[in-house]
C-alpha cells in the first residue's frame, strides 16, 4: 500500500477516458493525447490541470460566449488539500474551475513505479451529465 511520501512529486497525465455506467462506452474524456498534470506536495497540498489538445482559438478581437463556453468545457483545474485512507485518495476541494467540484473527491489509486492510476470511482461529467467512471493515468516527471 503506498503512503503519502510515494505520491510526492508531479505526475504527467497519459490518458484520461471515461465509461458511461449506462451504456458501458468508453471514450476520451478530453480528447486523445490530454495535456494534464497532478501535483501532489508534502505539506498536503495538490493541484490538477487538464486541457484537451485542440482547444478552441479567438476568431475576433473577443472572445464570444459560445468560445468561453467551449474553453470551460475543455479543460479541469483544482486545488486541494488530500489525505490518504487505505486504497483511496481524497481531494478536499477548495477551488475548481466548476465550483460543483468544490467537495471532498474519494478516488482509488494504485501507484506502481513511475505510473499511478485513479479509477473507480462513479461521478456526473460535467458537460453530458451522464454518469461515469473516470479512468486517469499518469507517469512521474
Amino acid at each position: 500500500m503506498a503512503d503519502a511520501q510515494d505520491l510526492i512529486g508531479s505526475w504527467r497525465m497519459v490518458s484520461w477516458t471515461r465509461q458511461a455506467l449506462a451504456t458501458g462506452a468508453v471514450t476520451d474524456a478530453q480528447g486523445p493525447n490530454p495535456l494534464g498534470y497532478i501535483a501532489y506536495h508534502g505539506d498536503g497540498r495538490m493541484m490538477a490541470t487538464v486541457f484537451q489538445r485542440n482547444r478552441p482559438v479567438r476568431d475576433s478581437a473577443r472572445w464570444s460566449t459560445e468560445q468561453k463556453a467551449e474553453l470551460f468545457d475543455t479543460m479541469l483545474a483544482y486545488v486541494a488539500a488530500y489525505t490518504l485512507d487505505g486504497d483511496k485518495i481524497i481531494h478536499h476541494v477548495e477551488g475548481a474551475w466548476n465550483p460543483d467540484w468544490e467537495i471532498d473527491l474519494t478516488r482509488p489509486f494504485t501507484l506502481s513505479g513511475t505510473r499511478l492510476v485513479i479509477s473507480g470511482a462513479p461521478g456526473v461529467d460535467p458537460v453530458t451529465g451522464e454518469q461515469v467512471i473516470y479512468r486517469m493515468e499518469f507517469e512521474k516527471v
